[in-house]
């Protein structure tokens, strides 16, 4: 296992450059090992992971806040729910990506869904990328998983807009295995057969879907604190090198 010190930006520099962020608190001689990337596996050995999957037994994958210029991003809404587009709005790739094409198959042309892939695996589904202030003009917005987790779930979950997805398999340091469907979000079927029959129900309850909007804000909240995450991402790594460092207590440095 590499120590932190032989740690090297490679091809995935903002891995590396997240981990550094608080890795340089501790004494450079600690082995750490970084899997960089969308990790949907359990490492063999100990790792530091930007994800992570949800089920089964994850002791391995010890999850940082990595790419999070990416993933991080929550956003200010001005708009509320009534006010919002009663439509529900994809926009992302969708290549290699089959929940993503079954979900743009069954839905295309559909006046209830606003979609496009800013990819090709179909000629008609290519779209122009929207800003963030034009996607959440929707009521509902599909954060469907990738690679691994759904990039846009936190701003979409930190605005006035309600997130639609099957139950997540993937997790990151947002800790999306604590999510609940109904609470924070609208849970469908995996097959997105009834898409339709939910995003109409909260059109009509609009009072349940200012609780999910609420609810999820709350969630979100708790990552807004940066004094408390950095402490929080130290703590872990702390625990983390403990483990893997059998002399951490006369080497480790804070």
């Amino acid at each position: 296992m590499p120590s932190i010190s032989d740690m090297r930006p490679g091809s995935q520099k903002v891995y590396y450059l997240d981990t550094m962020e608080y890795a340089r608190y501790f004494n450079p001689r600690l082995k750490l090992l970084l899997k960089g990337g969308d990790n949907t596996i359990i490492p063999p050995f100990p790792s530091i992971v930007k994800s992570r999957p949800i089920a089964g037994a994850n002791a391995n994958a010890v999850l940082l806040n990595l790419d999070k210029v990416r993933h991080f991003i929550f956003y200010n809404d001005k708009r509320g729910f009534e006010e919002k587009d009663d439509r529900a709005l994809f926009r992302g790739k969708a290549c290699g990506k089959p929940n993503r094409i079954m979900f743009m198959n069954r839905f295309w042309g559909n006046p209830r869904f606003h979609l496009a892939t800013i990819d090709a695996p179909r000629k008609e589904w290519k779209g122009e990328k929207l800003t963030l202030s034009q996607q959440l003009r929707n009521r509902y917005i599909m954060a469907l998983e990738g690679n691994d987790v759904a990039s846009n779930l936190k701003w979409v979950m930190s605005s006035n807009s309600i997130a639609v997805t099957p139950r997540m398999k993937y997790e990151t340091w947002f800790m999306e295995g604590l999510l609940k469907g109904g609470e924070h979000y609208i849970e469908v079927a995996d097959d997105f057969s009834d898409v339709e029959e939910k995003i109409d129900y909260y059109s009509s309850h609009q009072a349940e879907a200012r609780e999910i909007i609420e609810n999820a804000h709350r969630f979100v909240n708790r990552f807004r604190n940066q004094k408390r995450e950095k402490l929080i991402s130290l703590l872990v790594l702390d625990r983390y090198l403990k483990a893997v460092n059998p002399d951490f207590q006369e080497t480790g440095k804070h």
